[in-house]
């Protein structure tokens, strides 16, 4: 049918009295701009017409991934191949005359075709990649390393294919020098290849997920994980910078992460106190009277003691002298007091390891540790149940007339030479 119309419009030009030849050029001409006015026309009848017309309907839908799709700008990156598909048709049926010309338009389209096809994929990755986001599945296995892998793939195939498109169909003798090439290409995508085998060993191992407490010192990186991507790994800190670590190095380098606290259920609360050893002494009948009125120890204090004066007297031990037998000592009941207020405060996890004991004595006293798990993991409300703990544990030594153990200041040695 072009070729008829072409045809009839020669015949036509040359009623006018023009040259074959000069009607000839007057043809092409007018199918020059016959094609770039329905190229635009095409354009905008896609992008304003049926691009919006798609959009409305999506709007309309319940689904959320076709809204994604159009947030994401797939619908109207599609409405600019219109154009060249217009003038890829018609220009080689039109122009078939000036082959030189027409095979000029047929590079230049189809390098522009792969350009778009080239943002729609990339759109649409972008799209599938937010979409994998609203799944729950998303926090435990990150897939933006992938994403980005795949966008990779794409631009390099798409470079392939626009060099194919320059060279000519028959040229393609240049990809066997590709393989000489991709010693290359290993060195200027080291980190994206290192970072791609990383990805895929943390995601396989539940390595490291987003929202993950991590410690690295050697990076710097201590606090949450906010973006694992193919080459990096996002942590902001809790003074609230971030620091950028390389993701192989998450395999091939050391780190600490605590997811494993969060998910048991408590944080833990490992402090000790130092206890001036020289307080630490034999109850007197007066000190386990008052200990008796001690709520978490009157029991213990009660019962110790019925065994201990068994002990004693089936043996027939000298109480005169302490030393023989058994006896309660005020650590002992501190001890037993503090396992009975710990395990009374509603911000200790019981249901966890639970330990209050003497470690080995030193130059500094003798130390007492607490080992339990706070109930609350927020960083801030932990540390306010520990400092909690602990104050109380500081008041309460003197009821049991224990001293805490500190180095001498400047104070305590000024105070030896003041005079009477």
């Amino acid at each position: 049918m072009i070729d008829r119309f072409n045809t009839i419009l020669v015949d036509w030009l040359m009623g006018f009295g023009l040259s074959q030849s000069n009607a000839a050029i007057l043809r092409e001409f007018f199918w020059v701009i016959l094609i770039i006015f329905l190229a635009i026309l095409s354009f905008y009848v896609t992008r304003y017409f049926i691009i919006k017309a798609v959009h409305i309907i999506v709007a309309r839908t319940k689904t959320k991934w076709d809204n994604i799709l159009a947030e994401k700008r797939v619908f109207v990156r599609l409405a600019y191949l219109a154009p060249a598909i217009v003038i890829n048709f018609l220009s080689t049926y039109a122009l078939s005359d000036f082959e030189f010309l027409n095979r000029i338009i047929q590079i230049i389209t189809s390098i522009y075709m792969v350009i778009i096809f080239l943002n729609v994929v990339t759109a649409v990755l972008n799209a599938l990649h937010e979409i994998y986001q609203t799944y729950e599945v998303a926090r435990k296995k990150p897939i933006k390393g992938y994403v980005q892998v795949a966008k990779i793939v794409a631009y390099i195939i798409s470079i392939v294919i626009i060099i194919t498109v320059l060279l000519g169909d028959r040229n393609l003798g240049w990809l066997a020098g590709f393989g000489a090439f991709s010693a290359v290409l290993m060195l200027i995508f080291k980190d994206p290849i290192l970072g791609f085998v990383g990805g895929i060993q943390l995601s396989a191992n539940n390595m490291v997920r987003i929202g993950d407490w991590i410690e690295m010192p050697k990076y710097g990186a201590d606090g949450t994980v906010i973006d694992i991507s193919l080459t990096t790994v996002k942590v902001q800190n809790w003074n609230r910078t971030i620091t950028t670590v390389p993701t192989y190095t998450l395999v091939t380098d050391y780190f600490k992460n605590w997811r494993g606290m969060e998910e048991s259920g408590g944080r833990r609360i490992k402090r000790s106190i130092n206890i001036d050893m020289n307080s630490i002494k034999f109850c007197t009948p007066e000190m386990l009277d008052r200990f008796k009125l001690i709520e978490y120890v009157s029991e213990y204090v009660d019962e110790t003691e019925k065994v201990i004066t068994k002990y004693n007297t089936d043996r027939k031990i000298d109480n005169d002298v302490l030393v023989n037998g058994r006896r309660q000592t005020n650590i002992g009941v501190f001890r037993a007091y503090l396992k009975g207020y710990l395990s009374n405060n509603s911000k200790v996890n019981n249901d966890m390891t639970f330990l209050v004991r003497q470690l080995q004595p030193s130059g500094e006293g003798l130390p007492i540790e607490v080992y339990v798990f706070s109930k609350d993991q927020e960083w801030a409300k932990y540390e306010d149940n520990q400092a909690d703990i602990f104050d109380h544990i500081f008041a309460v030594l003197p009821e049991f007339e224990l001293k805490v153990f500190q180095q001498p200041s400047g104070r305590d040695f000024s105070n030896l030479y003041k005079p009477n």
